[in-house]
Order: C-alpha cells, then structure tokens, then sequence
C-alpha cells in the first residue's frame, strides 16, 4: 500500500510540473502588446471627415491580429499583424485592392507601436513608418514616407479611429 501511494503521489508531482512548464502558444506580454488597436472602429482625418471603417480582431488562438479596412472612397485592404518571437518584433503584411504589398516590422515606443519598411516607388525606394498611439479610448494612426533616405518626410495618412458605438 506504501508503495501504491507513494508511486500515485511521485506521478501526480510529475504530471503537475509538466502542466506548470507547458506554456500556452502566443500568450507572453508581448502578443498583447497590439490589443490596444482591436475593435470595430470608424476612423476620421484631421479635419473630422470619416474615411472609412476598420476592423481588427485577435485570431488564430490570441496569435494575430486581423485588420480589414473600408475606406470612404473604394478602397479595401487587410493586414495580419504577429509578434515574431524568433527576431522579437512585430509584423505587419498589408495587402489591398490596388495591388500593394506593404511589409513593415517594428515594435513599442514609448505608447505608441512603430513598424517601417521599404517599398518601390515610381522614382525609387520608399521608406514607409507607420505608428499607432492610444488616445484614451481612440487610436492614432500616422503614416509618413521618405523618398529621400529618410532625410524629409511626409505624412500622407493621419487618421483617429474612434470605436464605433456600442464598442467598448
């Protein structure tokens, strides 16, 4: 009987300790770093005008965050953004209905998460940064690029997401 206990309590210690070091995929701080940005939003330029609609939501088990956008004048796109463990930073893939592909990888600064990369413009190479800042309950979302190294720059999207109503 000692030994029936003793066998039931060394595998009941065995069993817990591998529960304790099997870690669910996705769920270091790091994949919430994003979480800010999830919501059903309707986003606004500078000067209040809506310009479309956004949704992004977690999927793949709190791995990736799916953005679908819907802008005022036509256009669609979506993005799947993850924080890549293996170079620790996040990334961000934009494809839309005009034939772009943007890739963009970046991190937290500060408040605000900042992704850049590079795109081939008409008259050469393009540096895109893009950055998403919470403002109380909305976002920010600004997008400039560089056609010169990153010597100037130029905003060419500034746009509050506000959730839309009934949107916590």
């Amino acid at each position: 009987m000692k030994y029936l206990i003793t066998t039931t309590l060394l595998l009941a210690s065995f069993i817990a300790s591998g529960a304790e070091q099997k870690q669910v995929p996705c769920s270091t701080e790091e994949y919430s770093q994003f979480d800010f940005w999830s919501g059903e939003w309707e986003v606004f330029d500078p000067k209040g005008k809506k310009v479309g609609e956004n949704t992004i939501e977690k999927i793949l088990g709190g791995c990736s965050l799916q953005e679908s956008w819907r802008g005022a004048s036509g256009n669609v796109g979506h993005s799947y953004n993850i924080y890549d463990r293996s170079q620790k930073q996040w990334h961000q893939t934009w494809v839309d209905n005009s034939g772009t592909l943007l890739e963009l990888n970046g991190g937290m600064e500060g408040d605000s998460m900042v992704m850049s990369g590079t795109t081939q413009g008409e008259r050469g190479v393009v540096l895109n940064k893009i950055s998403w800042t919470p403002e109380e309950a909305d976002v920010r979302q600004v997008w400039s690029v560089s056609t010169d190294n990153g010597e100037s720059w130029k905003v060419i999207f500034n746009g509050l997401y506000k959730k839309k109503v009934g949107e916590s």
